[in-house]
């Protein structure tokens, strides 16, 4: 199926109408303070299964699409980010919503959205396919070293400590050593549970470290839901042509700041708007105007935040290394459907590919259509108290749960890893990281298994081959970098205490 076919596909009504309900469903949660899209994707996800890989991918791209956008709404009329992107949205879209423009708020942020998403696109049909005809030449080391260079980077970029991130994929990588060795057929780390001879299902996994975590720890503020809302009204919701031209390079500059921190592992989407707003601060006219209702700071952040959804998407596809939490569910959709991310998604599946691409542009049109002519009743989803909406997360999350095998016991795996992510939450430790060694973990051993049967035995090709060397070389300077790094504050710090 190529890219011309995919959007044909999408247009298909059954087809058509998954993706504009996952963006309406992205959207809504995305609108909700405390559900996050990652939340929604993990949810979503077991439901899933028993769809085609092609609509499955088309669900969560459009979910994923759909949640960026949602936080624009609460940010601007709450000053409560829906998404933790959307913070820098605060800053400006609520003063002037209070200022009694909350209509050109959303519209700018609107009109910002489509834009990224638009660029982002392009970043994503242009530069994928050339980045995984090279990977595709990779072999055993180089996939190995690989993966060993994504665990490092995304540790060392996803923010907090570097020693808790790397701590957290190497414990997801634990979990996904329990089951049976492929080598040598024997059963390992199942502790006399023959629930574990198959391993760790990963959908229970994701389930409990993404959805319910997030549930227990919300649970937990459920009495601090700040209510201060601006009644959102259709006023100057619809941008003018004009103002695309006066707010143009804004956007277009915004936008592959987005893409290009989209690219990055680790490094998201409320990195990207924090740079774009800086930036068009400091090249503004105004700047004094930041922070009090600018236009041009809700257009930077919005256009800068959707764009990362093509940038994390190339990556992704291509080396099979998420850019960033939703990112991480993809890749574990992926792989549930059987589908291995990374250069060869390419050549054994490039239907799935092309789909991807299609339905990133497609939900980013219906998102901008939806949120222009449905955000009064956005606005009052915004209004739900959330005392009314975890009972119904948490029931998904059992259903979800138990649905993959029709056994308990995947329900009591799925609670225990919420305790386990809300563990991971408190403790400041990022969850990406987990899931990608959880995911890659099992192809990690297949290429270093396969590299050492090659070899008979010895490691030396991981230094030998120059491409396998390389990534080892920049996983070292990433894992050296962050130590460096604290290393040199320190005596700033103390010489600041005394």
């Amino acid at each position: 199926m190529s890219l011309f076919d995919a959007f044909l596909y999408l247009s298909v009504p059954s087809h058509f109408l998954i993706l504009v309900g996952g963006v309406l469903l992205g959207i809504a949660i995305g609108v909700m303070p405390g559900i996050t899209a990652g939340m929604l994707l993990a949810l979503v996800l077991p439901f899933t299964y028993y769809m085609t890989s092609t609509n499955a991918v088309v669900l969560l791209v459009s979910l994923f699409i759909g949640g960026v956008s949602g936080g624009l709404v609460t940010a601007t009329l709450m000053r409560i980010p829906g998404e933790p992107n959307a913070v820098m949205t605060c800053l400006d879209g609520y003063p002037m919503a209070k200022a009694g423009r909350p209509g050109r708020a959303l519209g700018l942020g609107n009109a910002g959205s489509i834009v990224g998403g638009a660029i982002s696109w392009g970043a994503l049909v242009l530069l994928a396919p050339p980045l995984a005809k090279i990977a595709v030449v990779l072999g055993p080391w180089e996939n190995f070293a690989l993966v060993v260079m994504a665990l490092v980077l995304i540790s060392s970029l996803s923010g907090g400590s570097f020693i808790k991130g790397l701590m957290a994929g190497l414990f997801g990588m634990l979990i996904a050593m329990p089951g049976v060795d492929e080598t040598s057929g024997m059963l390992r780390l199942n502790f006399g549970f023959h629930e574990l001879d198959g391993g760790l299902d990963q959908l229970p996994v994701i389930i409990g470290v993404f959805a319910l975590s997030q549930v227990i720890a919300d649970t937990m503020h459920i009495g601090q839901q700040n209510m201060e809302h601006v009644r959102a009204n259709m006023r100057g919701i619809m941008i003018s042509l004009r103002d695309y031209v006066t707010h143009g390079w804004n956007m277009v500059r915004s936008s592959v700041i987005g893409v290009w921190i989209g690219i990055l592992p680790g490094v998201g989407a409320t990195i990207a708007s924090i740079i774009a707003y800086t930036t068009a601060k400091n090249l503004s006219k105004t700047p004094e105007m930041f922070g009090k209702g600018s236009e041009e700071a809700i257009v930077a952040a919005e256009s800068a935040n959707n764009a990362t959804t093509g940038g994390t998407l190339i990556p992704l596809l291509t080396l099979g290394i998420p850019g960033g939490l939703a990112d991480s569910i993809l890749l574990g959709a992926l792989v549930i459907h059987n589908l291995q991310p990374g250069p060869l998604l390419y050549i054994n599946n490039p239907g799935i590919v092309n789909a991807i691409m299609a339905a990133h542009l497609t939900a980013h049109v219906v998102m901008f259509v939806l949120m222009s002519v449905g955000v009064l009743l956005f606005a009052r989803l915004a209004l739900l108290h959330r005392a009314w909406i975890f009972p119904t997360v948490l029931v998904f999350c059992v259903i979800g749960a138990y649905a993959l095998n029709n056994r308990g016991f995947d329900v009591w795996v799925m609670l225990a890893f919420g305790a386990i992510g809300f563990g991971l939450e408190y403790a400041k430790a990022p969850l990406a990281p987990f899931v990608i060694g959880l995911v890659l973990a099992p192809l990690a051993e297949k290429e270093l298994r396969s590299g050492l049967m090659s070899s008979g035995g010895t490691l030396m090709p991981l230094v030998q081959r120059p491409i396998a060397l390389g990534f080892l070389v920049v996983a070292v300077l990433m894992f050296i970098w962050p130590l460096w790094r604290d290393w040199r504050r320190r005596p700033k710090a103390d010489a600041a205490v005394s």
